[in-house]
């Protein structure tokens, strides 16, 4: 059993940075895959980006590549988002995600533990 606690939203202007954390409760962390979700209102989930068991790999979404930075620190039991240059567009309920993969996954359906999220906003 893995609980997952995100922090670090808020209210920011485009531009912006923000850093999200999600701490994870439990001793085997780091045996999972984990990753980050977004979904705004009237929109599908969307993948934002997920890193592998040792952070060794990393993968992001499509408009996150070059201002989104995903890391892990296992001794922690804490995961990052870094979010630069912030758009209007990045505004979401984020969500962090633990699947039991030792590689990166994509796939939302794959994840079994999720969090409650933590609102990010993004003004123009």
């Amino acid at each position: 059993q893995v609980q997952l606690v995100e922090s670090g939203g808020g209210l920011v202007q485009a531009g912006e940075t923000l850093r999200l954390s999600c701490a994870a409760s439990g001793r085997t962390f780091s045996s999972y895959g984990m990753g980050w979700f977004r979904q705004a209102p009237g929109k599908e989930r969307e993948f934002v980006a997920a890193i592998s068991w040792n952070g060794g790999s990393t993968y992001y979404g499509d408009s996150m590549k070059g201002r989104f930075t995903i890391s892990r620190d296992n001794a922690k039991n804490t995961m990052y988002l870094q979010m630069n240059s912030l758009k209007p567009e990045d505004t979401a309920v984020y969500y962090c995600a633990a699947v039991p993969s030792l590689t990166v996954v994509t796939t939302a359906r794959l994840y079994r533990y999720w969090g409650q999220g933590t609102q990010v906003t993004v003004s123009s």
